[in-house]
């Protein structure tokens, strides 16, 4: 554990956002239609843009590219993949990647960690989004974390403004396949993709094996993995945070690792990080 031990801090007392419990709870809600408007096509439409704004835009571009810096790609592609992660509505850039950098500096810390398990499974989940430290999510926060995207014009305009990418989505989602469209590629996709990722913050730290001997409980759990593109093998990523990929056994597939290399192999992605083969497991 860090040199403070988490569990000898006095927890900040926080309230619910309201507003937060209102918004996921309408999502969670509208989930419940579903049925009514299931069809095939649909529900791959909820899968592939599970994958597309959830594999794409958070595990590549938000996390791997963004937080990590763990390979370069051309601006105009850095822009693309951001935009993605954006329309996946887990934040904009600059609230993300700042607080996933504080995940990493201050790993299980209840107090500095925005989302530490030593709080408990649930917590970890999805209530620090519900139940917000509002002194880790400020602009003077994020640009001591992220002073590389709040310096940039287009990441804070996104960070402002990625919910209003719904809607033109939202219109082409209806125009394409009516409301069953719409409901399962906004509603179905964005809880779907909201439970997969926050598995990573919350699964990881409690259960699975681990690689390396790190000073934090996160582990490796191949399910989340599955659900994720390779984000759960999070042992081995917290042991060497700043590389490209995740999955360092063969057997651990880690499918936003192979979407990098084939950038690499088309020479949009360079610069790409590896752990040292004398170092793997």
């Amino acid at each position: 554990m860090n040199a403070n031990s988490p569990r000898s801090l006095t927890l900040q007392a926080t309230s619910l956002n309201w507003l937060a419990v209102f918004f996921f709870g309408s999502f969670h809600g509208m989930t419940l239609l579903a049925p009514r408007y299931f069809s095939w096509s649909a529900l791959a439409v909820a899968l592939l843009l599970h994958w597309l704004f959830g594999g794409i835009g958070i595990c590549l571009g938000y996390h791997r590219l963004l937080s990590h810096r763990s390979f370069q790609v051309p601006q105009w592609l850095e822009y693309g993949v951001a935009t993605l992660g954006a329309l996946a509505i887990q934040g904009g850039p600059i609230f993300w990647i700042a607080g996933h950098r504080q995940h990493h500096a201050f790993t299980e810390d209840v107090q500095k960690d925005p989302y530490s398990a030593q709080r408990g499974f649930w917590w970890s989940h999805m209530g620090w989004i519900l139940k917000p430290q509002h002194a880790i999510f400020t602009f003077s926060r994020y640009q001591k974390y992220a002073p590389d995207l709040t310096q940039k014009a287009y990441y804070r305009w996104l960070d402002r403004y990625f919910l209003l990418l719904q809607v033109p989505l939202a219109i082409v989602l209806y125009a394409m396949g009516g409301w069953s469209f719409v409901i399962y590629g906004i509603f179905v996709r964005s809880v779907l993709l909201w439970h997969s990722t926050w598995f990573v913050n919350s699964a990881t730290h409690c259960w699975g094996y681990r690689n390396f001997a790190t000073d934090d409980n996160a582990r490796n759990l191949w399910w989340v993995s599955l659900l994720t593109y390779g984000e759960g093998w999070h042992n081995n990523h917290h042991t060497f945070p700043k590389a490209a990929q995740t999955g360092w056994r063969w057997w651990e597939i880690d499918v936003t690792w192979h979407t990098i290399q084939l950038l690499q192999r088309f020479g949009l992605a360079t610069k790409v990080k590896r752990i040292p083969v004398t170092q793997r497991p």
